[in-house]
């Protein structure tokens, strides 16, 4: 089964923290000095916050799934949407080991399909040079377009 992923990055993360346990009714399932995480079933997300030097706001957006076939499904309809993807294969970024496949929509809102493998104890950046990516998001200048024609 898929879940939203919903990742937005705060200028405060104690008073967002409050605010979204407020909103959701619930206390966060991971709690870092600059990450906070809610696996909700109700509505079946998974929100992400984090104080990472980025601009306040929507960080991206994403599909969680439970497999590496839902993982492939979800690749191949990137795929057969002709958008530019990026493939991070055991990549460690946002206290968590993953496979993802990154693409850029449209309006340049970077989305992400993943199956969370392990956690792991740091924020893990996977790209150093974008060290104040909130969770490894790719710019958009650095994902290739893939055509399914090409």
């Amino acid at each position: 089964m898929k879940r939203l992923h919903v990742h937005v990055s705060v200028d405060n993360l104690a008073e967002s923290i409050r605010f979204y346990s407020a909103l959701f009714a619930s206390e966060p399932t991971v709690t870092k000095d600059d990450y906070a995480k809610w696996m909700l079933d109700d509505p079946r997300v998974n929100f992400a916050i984090s104080m990472r030097g980025r601009k306040a706001g929507l960080d991206h957006l994403g599909v969680q799934v439970e497999s590496d076939e839902e993982l492939n499904e979800m690749q191949t309809r990137l795929a057969n949407a002709e958008l530019p993807m990026e493939a991070q294969i055991g990549t460690n970024c946002c206290y968590a080991k993953s496979d993802k496949y990154w693409t850029v929509d449209p309006q340049g809102i970077a989305w992400e399909s993943y199956h969370t493998l392990d956690s792991i104890p740091t924020f893990g950046e996977s790209r150093p040079e974008e060290s104040a990516s909130a969770c490894c998001a790719p710019t958009p200048t650095t994902i290739t377009f893939r055509s399914r024609n090409k």
